[in-house]
C-alpha cells in the first residue's frame, strides 16, 4: 500500500528556441509587463500572470520558463509568449518544441527523522550530510536521476527530474529504502 506523501510541485523549469535574432528592445517598449536592463543581464524577463510564470527571452531566440507550478502550465506559459511577441510582428516559431529541464517538487514523510542514521544506513557513496554546512542531508539518486534533500522533519525536496513521476518514484524508493533499515 502507497502512502500520500504529499508530494507537490514547486516549480518547472523549461526552454524552447522562438526564433532568432528577436528584438528585445521592441518587446520591452511595447509590453507592459516586459522588463529588460540588458547591462544587468542579456535576457528579457516576460511575466505572465495565469499560469503564474516568468520567461527569460533572448536575442538568440531561446527561452526558458520557470515558475509554473506543472509542466502543462509552463507550454501555456510558452504559448503566451510566443502570441504576445508574434502579435508584435516580430517573426516567431508559432507551435516551439517546449522541452523539461528540471521540476523542483517537495514532499513530507510525515514523520521525524535521524539524519545521521540514515547517512550511515544508506551508504555514504550517494550522501553528503554536513549539519554543520546545512541542515538537511543530500541524496543522490541514479533511478530516477534526482537529487533529494531530506530533512529530519521528514520534508524533502526533490529536484532534477524531467517529469513529475520522477519526484514520485524518488520519494516512493526512499520512503521504502527508510522503511527496510528501520529508520522511518
Amino acid at each position: 500500500m502507497k502512502k500520500d506523501y504529499k508530494i507537490k510541485i514547486e516549480n518547472v523549469v523549461a526552454s524552447t528556441q522562438i526564433g532568432e535574432n528577436i528584438d528585445l528592445n521592441k518587446i520591452a517598449k511595447e509590453v507592459k509587463d516586459a522588463e529588460y536592463k540588458p547591462k544587468q543581464f542579456p535576457g528579457l524577463v516576460l511575466r505572465t500572470k495565469e499560469p503564474k510564470a516568468a520567461a527569460l527571452i533572448f536575442r538568440s531566440g531561446k527561452v526558458v520558463c520557470t515558475g509554473s507550478k506543472s509542466v502543462e502550465d509552463a507550454n501555456r506559459a510558452v504559448r503566451q509568449v510566443v502570441k504576445i511577441i508574434s502579435e508584435l510582428g516580430i517573426p516567431v516559431i508559432l507551435e516551439p518544441e517546449v522541452k523539461v529541464q528540471n521540476i523542483v517538487a517537495s514532499a513530507d514523510l510525515g514523520v521525524d527523522l535521524n539524519l545521521n542514521a540514515i547517512a550511515i544506513g544508506l551508504g555514504l557513496e550517494n550522501i553528503e550530510y554536513e549539519p554543520e554546512q546545512f541542515p538537511g542531508l543530500v541524496y543522490r539518486l541514479d533511478k530516477p536521476r534526482v537529487v533529494v534533500l531530506i530533512f529530519g522533519s521528514g520534508k524533502m525536496v526533490v529536484t532534477g527530474g524531467k517529469n513529475p513521476e520522477d519526484a514520485v518514484k524518488a520519494v516512493e524508493r526512499i520512503a521504502e529504502e527508510l522503511s527496510a533499515l528501520g529508520l522511518m
